[in-house]
Order: C-alpha cells, then sequence, then structure tokens
C-alpha cells in the first residue's frame, strides 16, 4: 500500500483534499447539534429531571441573568436607575429569539425577589426560546450590548448564563493555531528543513480538519457533548503530529543511509508505520476504555476522539507516503543532500549525548530510580486531596462579565444563588416539606412554586457556593434526613445536584475502569515482547505518571497555583469526567511511548540475550525521537489554555505534565533504571505461557541491504555454526584507563588460523559487538588512532561473552 500512495501520489493527495472540502462543505451546511447530556440513569437528580420536564415542558429555553448594581447610598429601586434599565429590558424581550424576560420592575413581588436586601443589586432573566448552544450568537451580543448601554456612572451592568458564556470564547482554533506553530518550531529544530517540519503539520491539520467535521455531522444523529470536539482537536494534533514524526524520521534515516526515495518511504512504512498502527489501534482501544463507564456523556467523547485518531493515523500510513514522494530527497535539508552526495551514505548512530547518558543510566541504576521515584512521588502528594466537581462561570477570568454577574449575585443574594437545588415532589401539598427545608442547617431561602399535574418544585438557595463541600453535605442531607423525615416522595435535582450525581457515579466506577485498561496494557505488552516483567513494570509506570499528572492538575486548578498567571480563572474541583478521559488519553499515549522504547530493546535482547545492552542500545537509539516527540505533544497541549474552556485547558495542561512526566523522568530514566536493575528477568516468560501466546511483530526488523552494514549499531550477522556449542557473540566497551569511551576503534575478531571472522567500530559510547561461528577459541584485535594497538585471547562459550578493552597511549602490548 505504502507503494502504491507514493507511486500515485497525485491521486491520493486529490482524494484527501477532496474528502476534506466535501466534508467542510456538508458541515457548513448542516451546522452543529451538540448536546450537553450530564444526567445519569437511576440518580436522584435524574429522577427530579424528568419529573420537573413533565410538568413545565414549557421550560425547554437557556435562562440567563441581567445584572446590576448601583454604588453605595443609591438604590436599584431609584427612579433614574428604572428609566435606564427599564428600555434596555424591554428591547431584550422584543428580540427574535427571546422568549420572555422576568424584570424586578414588572410587580412588587418581582422586586422583593429580585432585589437585594440592601438595594443595591437586582437581576432579570432572560429566556431565549432555545437553548444555549442554539441560540445564535449574533442574537447574544444584541442582548449584551443592548444591557450595557444602560451603564452609566454609578451603574454597572453585567450578564450571566451559558449562552453569554459562548460569546466570550476565543475564536474557533486559536488554540489549535498557536499548538502548531510551536510544534513547527520545534519541527524545524529537529529536521532543520522546511519540508520535512511541514510534512507531520499537513498530517495532522488533514486528520483533526476531517475528525471535527465528522464530529459536527454526527452531533445530528447522536448525542455529542460541546466539549468532544475540543478533546479530540487536542488528542489528534498531538498524535498525528507524533505518527508522522516517526515515520518521516525513519524515511529520513533511510536515504542518508544511501536507499532510494521511494525504497525508503516504502521501508519507512512497513517498520514505523506498522508501529503507528499498532500505537492508533492502542489509543483507541483505550478511548473505548470509557464505555465501561456506562455514561452518555463519555460516549460522544469516545465517538469524536476515536474518530480523529483514526483519521489522523489514516492520513500518516496514505497521505504521507503520497507527499514523502512529491518531496523526494527534499525531505533532507540542503546541508544534508550536499553532505550525502560529496560524502556518500552515513550509518545511523546513536547521538554522543544519547549514548552517554545510556552509560551513566547502566553505571547508576539505583540513585536514577530513587531520585525518579522520589521525585514523581512528591509530584502526586497534591492526588491525596482531589475533589471532583464541576467548574461554573464563578472559576471565569474576573474580568469577563459572566464573572462579575456571578460575583454581583452571591454579593446581593448570597453564594448560593448561583446554584438552587431544586426538590421536586409528586404530590401537591407539599407545606410540611417547605418548612421542614427552611428549618434545615445551610438553607438560605426556600419558595415554592405552583404545582403543576401533581408534580411540586420547591426551590431551595443554599447558604453556601455550588462548588463548596458544606453544599455536597446539605444534598446528601435532604436526601437522607429531611426528605424521609416529611414522609414525601421527592427527589432533589438542578445543576448542582446533577453534577454531584455525576461525580459520586465517576468516582465509583473510576475503578473498574482503571483495572480494564490496565489490563487491556499488560495483554498488549505481553504479546508484544513475551515477557510478564515488561508489561507488569509498564502498568506500575503507567499508575505512577497518572498519580503525578493529576497532582500536578490538583495544585493548578484545584489549589490555584498559578492559575492567574496561566489566564484560567479562579480555582475550583477537577471536573468530574477529566480523570476518566485524561487516563485514557494518558494510557494511549504511554503505550506508544513504552513501545517504541522497549521494542528496541527487544531486538537488542533477542540478538544478543545480554539485558544490560539491550536497555542500553535501546535507551541510547530511541531517547532522542521519544523526547522531541514529547516536546510536540507539550507545545500542542499547553496551547489548550487559550481555548477559552476551562475543561480544554485543564486537559491540555493535565497532558501535557502526564507526557513530559511520562517521557523525561519515566521512559528517559525511571524505566531502564528498572530494567537495568531487573537484569535478565525483564524477558521472562513461561515456558507453558511461550506456546499459547500468538506472535505479534509490533515493528519487524529493518533488513540491511545486500553489502551494507546494519544501521544501528555494529551489529555483525552471526554466522551459521561450525563446530559444537553454536554461534554466539561477544560484545562490551572500549575505554581509556580514565574510563572514558572510544568511539570509532576498530575491532576484528579472527579465528586460531588467523582468519578474519568479523570486524565492527566501536559506537560513541563505546560499545562493540562482534559474532563468533561457534565456542571456542579466538583472538580479539583492537586498533584505533592514538592509542596503542591491543591483542586479546578470548574462550567463547555456548552464552554472549562480555569483553571490555581498555585503550592505552604510547603503550606497547603483547597477546596474552
Amino acid at each position: 500500500m505504502a507503494r502504491w500512495c507514493y507511486r500515485h501520489r497525485l491521486v491520493v493527495l486529490v482524494l484527501w483534499v477532496g474528502a476534506l472540502f466535501g466534508l467542510g462543505a456538508a458541515g457548513t451546511l448542516a451546522g452543529t447539534n451538540y448536546s450537553n447530556v450530564f444526567s445519569l440513569p437511576d440518580t436522584d437528580s435524574t429522577r427530579a429531571y424528568d419529573l420537573m420536564t413533565k410538568a413545565f415542558p414549557e421550560r425547554s429555553g437557556d435562562t440567563d441573568t441581567v445584572v446590576w448594581r448601583v454604588d453605595e447610598g443609591a438604590s436599584a429601586r431609584d427612579e433614574d436607575v428604572r428609566a435606564r434599565i427599564e428600555p434596555a429590558l424591554k428591547e431584550i424581550a422584543g428580540m427574535k429569539g427571546v422568549g420572555e424576560v422576568a424584570s424586578p420592575y414588572a410587580s412588587k413581588e418581582a422586586g422583593a425577589a429580585q432585589t437585594s436586601e440592601n438595594g443595591r443589586i437586582a437581576y432579570a432573566q432572560v429566556t431565549f426560546t432555545e437553548q444555549a448552544n442554539e441560540v445564535p450568537k449574533n442574537l447574544v451580543q444584541d442582548v449584551v450590548d443592548t444591557a450595557q448601554k444602560a451603564e452609566r456612572s454609578g451603574l454597572q451592568v453585567e450578564l450571566g448564563g451559558q449562552a453569554i458564556t459562548r460569546i466570550q470564547e476565543p475564536p474557533t482554533g486559536t488554540s489549535e493555531l498557536v499548538g502548531i506553530a510551536a510544534a513547527a518550531v520545534v519541527l524545524f529544530l529537529a529536521f532543520g528543513s522546511l519540508f520535512a517540519m511541514a510534512l507531520p503539520i499537513v498530517i495532522a491539520v488533514f486528520g483533526v480538519g476531517m475528525g471535527m467535521l465528522s464530529t459536527m455531522l454526527l452531533s445530528h444523529v447522536t448525542d455529542i457533548p460541546e466539549v468532544a470536539p475540543l478533546l479530540g482537536s487536542l488528542i489528534g494534533l498531538g498524535v498525528g503530529i507524533d505518527y508522522a514524526l516517526f515515520i518521516v524520521t525513519r524515511h529520513r534515516r533511510g536515504i542518508l543511509r544511501g536507499m532510494e526515495p521511494e525504497e525508503s518511504a516504502v521501508q519507512a512504512l512497513n517498520t514505523s508505520g506498522r508501529a503507528v498502527l499498532f500505537a492508533g489501534g492502542t489509543v483507541c482501544i483505550a478511548l473505548a476504555g470509557m464505555l465501561v463507564m456506562n455514561m452518555r456523556f463519555l460516549d460522544g467523547v469516545v465517538i469524536a476522539a476515536s474518530l480523529t485518531v483514526v483519521l489522523s493515523v489514516l492520513a500518516a500510513v496514505t497521505l504521507l507516503p503520497s507527499l514523502l514522494g512529491l518531496l523526494g530527497p527534499r525531505v533532507l535539508s540542503r546541508r544534508q543532500r550536499r553532505r550525502l552526495a560529496a560524502e556518500g551514505p552515513e550509518p545511523a548512530e546513536a547521538s554522543g549525548l544519547a549514548a552517554r547518558w545510556s552509560s551513566y543510566v547502566q553505571k547508576r541504576p539505583r540513585s536514577i530510580a530513587a531520585l525518579a521515584f522520589v521525585v514523581m512521588a512528591f509530584l502526586a502528594l497534591p492526588l491525596l486531596s482531589l475533589r471532583l466537581g464541576a467548574t461554573d462561570q464563578g472559576n471565569h477570568q474576573e474580568s469577563t462579565t459572566t464573572r462579575q454577574a456571578y460575583d454581583m449575585l452571591a454579593e446581593g443574594f448570597g453564594p448560593g444563588f448561583n446554584g438552587p437545588l431544586q426538590v421536586v415532589a409528586e404530590e401537591a401539598d407539599t407545606g410540611n416539606l417547605v418548612a421542614t427545608i427552611r428549618e434545615t442547617e445551610g438553607v438560605a431561602r426556600v419558595a415554592a412554586a405552583p404545582p403543576a399535574d401533581g408534580i411540586s418544585v420547591i426551590n431551595v438557595v443554599p447558604t453556601t457556593s455550588p462548588q463548596s463541600v458544606e453544599t455536597d453535605q446539605l444534598i446528601d442531607r435532604l436526601r437522607g434526613d429531611v426528605i424521609p423525615q416529611a414522609g414525601v416522595e421527592a427527589h432533589v435535582g438542578g445543576v448542582t445536584a446533577v453534577f454531584k450525581d455525576f461525580a459520586a457515579v465517576t468516582g465509583d466506577r473510576l475503578p473498574y475502569f482503571v483495572g480494564a485498561i490496565i489490563a487491556l496494557g499488560f495483554l498488549l505488552l505481553l504479546v508484544a515482547f513475551r515477557s510478564l516483567v515488561v508489561p507488569l513494570t509498564a502498568a506500575l509506570m503507567n499508575l505512577i505518571a497518572a498519580a503525578s499528572s493529576f497532582g500536578v492538575l490538583v495544585a493548578v486548578f484545584q489549589w490555584g497555583w498559578g492559575t492567574e498567571l496561566l489566564g484560567i480563572g479562579k480555582e475550583g474541583p477537577i471536573t468530574a469526567f477529566l480523570p476518566v478521559i485524561m487516563l485514557s488519553l494518558l494510557f494511549g499515549l504511554s503505550m506508544d511511548y513504552q513501545v517504541f522504547l522497549v521494542s528496541r530493546m527487544h531486538e537488542e535482547w533477542v540478538h544478543t540475550k545480554d539485558n544490560a545492552r539491550a536497555v542500553r542500545v535501546g535507551l541510547a537509539e530511541t531517547s532522542r525521537v521519544i523526547n522531541c516527540a514529547a516536546l510536540i505533544m507539550i507545545c500542542v497541549f499547553s496551547a489548550f489554555v487559550l481555548s477559552g474552556d476551562m475543561e480544554g485547558a485543564m486537559a491540555g495542561i493535565g497532558l501535557a505534565a502526564a507526557v513530559a512526566l511520562d517521557a523525561f523522568i519515566l521512559r528517559t530514566a525511571l524505566v531502564p533504571a528498572a530494567m537495568h536493575l531487573l537484569g535478565r528477568s525483564n524477558w521472562w516468560l513461561p515456558a507453558g505461557l511461550e506456546k499459547r501466546l500468538p506472535h505479534l511483530a509490533v515493528e519487524p526488523r529493518e533488513e540491511p541491504e545486500p553489502g551494507e552494514e546494519p544501521a544501528t549499531v555494529p551489529h555483525a550477522r552471526v554466522p551459521e555454526s561450525d563446530g559444537e556449542g553454536g554461534a554466539s557473540v561477544v560484545h562490551g566497551f572500549i575505554r581509556t584507563a580514565e574510563g572514558e569511551p572510544v568511539e570509532g576503534a576498530i575491532l576484528t575478531l579472527l579465528s586460531k588460523a588467523g582468519r578474519q571472522l568479523d570486524r565492527v567500530t566501536s559506537l560513541a559510547d563505546g560499545s562493540y559487538i562482534v559474532a563468533a561461528p561457534s565456542a571456542g577459541a579466538y583472538l580479539l584485535a583492537v586498533t584505533s588512532p592514538g592509542y596503542a594497538a591491543r591483542a586479546r585471547h578470548i574462550q567463547v562459550a555456548g552464552e554472549p561473552l562480555v569483553y571490555d578493552v581498555e585503550l592505552a597511549v604510547g603503550e606497547m602490548d603483547t597477546v596474552n
């Protein structure tokens, strides 16, 4: 398929561009129909909502609030204030799309209810004919402009509500554009080529664009929450850029090694492309794990995010090879093309810094593992105070009109006014219940609405804010004590109660969800790497990463550390559905890095059966790409702070912290250090299980071209055995007397008769590996410019032989 896409690149490109524009046209014509379904089956708040819908079906439109405040010594009832506010309210009431306006000037009763005790603050309720997401933004803007025209010196007018919130959001795509720009800078620094930099971004744009447009269309046939496209674009940008980065990196390496562009692209798709398919499937399976929660709200998130990931993977394995075909050798920078023409192919080796770090981890695994674990544990400490709930307009920035309206209502009518409760009873006579609720601790005021169809609604205003622990306790008190004592069949509803139930159900089901995705990850890695310890280590590392990232999330959003600096707003509880979404995404992304890291280690282990070398080489050759990919994801995720959506900002900061900790601490330090300490047991698998497990090749080993040395390390092809004991290998380090690695040393393995059997060059970290055809005695000769030559007789048995050589300046050496 990769070869076909490469050769028919124009056809593939036209198909993708046509599909993108076709979906764009369909999405523009159809619009959106997002719906936030937070209610849960078999909860008290859901039963209250169902009863209210049955009794008051006309209350379907969104209700927003116009709030005004006068200076000290004046009153909202003053004629000059009324003369400015009342005409504005009448003008708003006459707008098309506005159902009614409940003004405090309509009657004496309304004035008393909608004016604060000190008379300085009053409010009017504006009910639209549609729900908030369906109200046209130009209508909302007209309402805001008309209301705020009434302002004058000493009279402040602000507006709050869901519809008002929509016009405060930054332009759609702002966070995505900032994330893409930051990723472009990282890619250019990594590749040094504008064309190579553009490839991952183009793939991500196509994947995310088609994913968001498809989600828009799907919102007409199923429940998709408003936050779903945002989360879908967040994960889509991250994985789209990363997956293309892995493939482009492998393709560039192939060209630098002297391969033709077409063969290099085919080989890149057949190796890294397979890993991308595996990684994308893993992310989708992790996202599907949210279905275990059995929440309608999360179902829409699963659809949007999974669809975006699938389209990003599809773009990476079809559109990317066609773009590689269009670019040809221009995927390299001009300097690389000139050097390739002048000096010929170059071996792709681990960079000096990566190799030195890998060797350092091997030397001090205990201290590095201990330090990394302490850092992760310290960051996880805030998790102990995690409180799930919901954000509201009280968490907006202080400069917004919604936040100021929220604060004014809390000042004039008490903090609980912003989150009233509704006690819904299935009978008309609720006098005893009303009296009992009025006397309940934590209740500021109670008002019973006239019954309809035998159903009564009692509005209860708490003394505390919607997000406070005391309000949660009041809901429990009403449900557990007050209502049963009154002997009435009643249920507690309202937005605050709905979110409390949502958080409670999420907390109850979260362990099952975590268990499901951890078990899934264990099985996938068990099959891929044929080891029990590797998947167990990965599962533990995923839990550590999740705990630390949630600790950061709690510190920033719940404790308020840096919220104003980040421009996020006021601290509050962590959104109830966020842990589920973050765990799904974190699991998928962690699996990407784990597979990329351990697959290289596993390949080395299969070849040498030396765990120390396998871990060292695997880390040296993959850490740079993993860190680059992680840096891109951090840029993309952090940019979602600019989305104007609190949930989007939480997800962005949480995932950015998770990726940073996972890539820079876990995969670069803790995982390799732990694998060094575990030794050969990393690769242990019971013989009975080995026979029963299916074989899954995550990324097939790249075969060298005829006459070409293998790519990444000086592997020697192990020849057929010509004696007893079977073929084996000799490996180790070439170092100076001071312990410094010697790069470029020539090692030659000779038979007893003097015949050359293998010849390799040491890597940047001084490591080498040569192949012996069978067990027996051999001569190992080492030469390097500036050092005295060394020659040693060695005895090779059936197992790999570890043999280090020390070179000295100006010394003569004889054969032992």
